[in-house]
């Protein structure tokens, strides 16, 4: 006990700010992997270094020995099993304000035109029940699945994005993808969502949509071709059956952030769309 009341009265102020930087690293980490494989594996791991240390208090010396080298092989391992998660922890620092200034941001008139003829293509494809997936690229860069469509590097109108998603018109199974006040190409593959936890019902547009926005920052809306419902994606969320009105705040708030809060909080309910 005593021992322990020296400890206490010998921390001074930088123990604490190291231990503060420490539980920030580990909050950070923590959200970052949170709901993804990745959550799974350090559980995993957790496991294997629970039983090196009881193996070793037990004197297993064989299973001890075998535990040990999979721990060895297992740090290697995680480089590679984790490099999505890597990769997404270095774009988060990459974005930090401090480090770059937005490259989505627009003069207040010009946002407002976009917008609005993005929120009036949605709409008629919505009402026409005409499948869409749109892409806003924000601050990390997507240029490598512009390279898998047809570049248009055209203005953002009404009537463009309609007919790019005609149906039995050669791009209007991709995906389109905007950056700033410029439709940059259409037709594009994106990766699929990785997320275990999707409903079945999920079509391939809607996990296109997520798989995405798992992979960078970008902005997701997608219009179901079954029922016309509007959704959309960040952050590997999913905000489903969206009017005029939400999908505007949307991407006002995917331009121009008013802070560092997420673009919608709702969670999406299970049912057949594509």
């Amino acid at each position: 006990m005593r021992q322990v009341m020296e400890m206490f009265l010998n921390i001074g102020v930088r123990d604490v700010i190291d231990m503060t930087i420490v539980a920030f690293v580990f909050y950070k980490l923590f959200m970052l992997i949170r709901e993804t494989r990745a959550e799974q594996l350090i559980k995993g791991l957790l496991v294997l270094l629970i039983a090196t240390k009881l193996s070793e208090w037990s004197r297993l010396y064989v299973t001890n020995w075998i535990l040990r080298n999979t721990m060895t092989l297992g740090m290697i391992a995680l480089l590679i099993v984790f490099q999505p998660e890597l990769r997404r922890a270095l774009e988060y620092i990459g974005r930090s304000k401090f480090l770059t200034k937005s490259i989505v941001e627009l003069a207040d008139e010009d946002l407002s035109l976009k917008i609005n003829e993005i929120v009036e293509a949605v709409v008629e494809l919505s009402k026409q029940k005409i499948g869409a997936l749109i892409i806003f690229e924000r601050e990390t860069g997507i240029g490598d699945l512009m390279e898998t469509g047809t570049r248009i590097n055209g203005d953002i109108s009404t009537g463009l994005l309609i007919n790019i998603f005609i149906p039995n018109t050669p791009l209007h199974d991709g995906a389109v993808i905007i950056r700033k006040d410029r439709i940059m190409a259409a037709g594009c593959v994106l990766p699929l969502s990785e997320n275990p936890h999707l409903s079945k019902t999920l079509g391939t547009r809607h996990r296109a949509g997520l798989g995405i926005t798992e992979r960078s920052d970008a902005v997701a809306v997608i219009v179901s071709e079954e029922t016309g419902a509007i959704s959309a994606a960040a952050d590997g969320k999913l905000s489903r059956f969206l009017d005029a009105k939400t999908l505007r705040r949307i991407l006002k708030n995917a331009y121009k952030p008013e802070d560092q809060k997420p673009l919608f909080n709702w969670k999406w309910r299970q049912r057949d769309e594509r």
